[in-house]
């Protein structure tokens, strides 16, 4: 299974292997660590970096794959409205087809109000979003996948950290899936703990102390994703109950597969019948379809079990009514064990301050 992961002997999770072990992994690591280095202090010395007029809020990580952004994005944009401001989310859009892609589709569907910026050059896409009449509604910005992305100047920086994958027992790329040293972290603003599902509350405590000991500047907060219903394609809600006992297929392309399938494990009581985990954002073209079918033709499940993100490309794929089996999705929500309020006022307050300061130089 592509994605797979094993647990260590403190119950974090392991993995997936590296893209380059051994002794080439290490000195691929080591120039790679250099370039970001040079890279970073060209940033702090403001080197390239563009400042728009109005507050930047980054959600990151430090790692390759998935931590939650997407869930805790769609909770700040959320958090802004509420304060009177008008978000607008910049992403990258990984694999996006026709200047879409499976986030940007996500949060257009889940914030009807909050324009997307989708493109690889973040800064030109926003710089050419402003120039518009929408783009002059919008007076704060949020960047999704943002840690790295250091050609825009922020007010305030959030990394997101996978408590089942903690930094300190992994390595940077190729030799792991860190994309900048952990000690990076002394630049956040505020260090989210995510899938406490999956981590044992001490667990999670024992890794909030070892970040701190990395640096006393962040804020943190602790997280677990919740599944609170099921949708099928014509986007009933189901109870998460109807999964269990049920012979389900599972099917992914998302950044931390094991999440997803353990949750789902946990739900239905039970493993599932089939399952394809793929590559994240893989496009789901028609190779990938027809091997799909020949596995639900195999073991014909009672339901095929995917993700929101993988659901904005299967929908395209096939009429709804043309899948052999039900198709449900759970409806994720991301839920706050603790520290959700210090995190909304270090947003709001960050965003205001910054929003402030725009007034004031534009009234001068």
């Amino acid at each position: 299974m592509i994605g797979e992961r094993l647990q260590d002997d403190a119950g974090a999770m392991v993995g997936p292997p590296p893209l380059l072990s051994g002794f080439f992994g290490s000195v691929a690591a080591k120039t790679y660590g250099a370039v970001i280095a040079a890279r970073n202090r060209r940033f702090d010395a403001g080197v390239g970096v563009v400042t728009f007029d109005r507050p930047v809020i980054s959600v990151g990580n430090l790692s390759v794959g998935g931590t939650g952004k997407t869930p805790l994005v769609k909770r700040v944009c959320h958090w802004l409205t509420q304060a009177g401001l008008r978000p607008v989310i910049a992403l990258r859009g990984y694999r996006a087809s026709l200047g879409r892609s499976d986030e940007a589709e996500l949060y257009a569907a889940a914030l009807p109000g909050v324009p997307v910026v989708v493109g690889s050059d973040r800064a030109a896409g926003l710089s050419e979003f402003f120039g518009t009449s929408a783009g002059e509604g919008a007076d704060c910005v949020v960047l999704d996948d943002g840690f790295q992305h250091r050609r825009i100047a922020r007010c305030c920086d959030i990394v997101l950290v996978d408590s089942t994958r903690p930094p300190f027992t992994d390595r940077l790329l190729p030799a792991g899936w860190l994309r900048e040293p952990v000690a990076s972290l002394a630049r956040a603003d505020a260090v989210v703990l995510t899938h406490g599902e999956a981590r044992s509350r001490a667990g999670v405590v024992a890794l909030e102390a070892r970040l701190w000991d990395v640096s006393r500047r962040f804020i943190t907060a602790a997280t677990r994703h919740h599944w609170n219903a099921l949708r099928s394609p014509d986007g009933e809600s189901v109870g998460v109950d109807r999964l269990r006992g049920a012979r389900y297929m599972l099917v992914c392309a998302i950044g931390n597969p094991s999440a997803f399938r353990a949750e789902a494990v946990r739900v239905a009581l039970g493993e599932p019948t089939a399952e394809l985990i793929l590559r994240d954002h893989d496009p789901y073209g028609p190779s990938t379809i027809r091997r799909m079918m020949a596995m639900m033709a195999a073991v014909k499940p009672d339901v095929l079990l995917v993700t929101e993100k993988d659901w904005t490309k299967l929908a395209t794929a096939m009429p709804a009514n043309e899948w052999p089996c039900p198709v449900w999705r759970p409806h994720l929500e991301i839920v706050f064990d603790r520290g959700e309020a210090a995190l909304r006022a270090l947003v709001i307050a960050k965003a205001m301050e910054a929003k402030d300061r725009r007034q004031l130089i534009r009234g001068r």
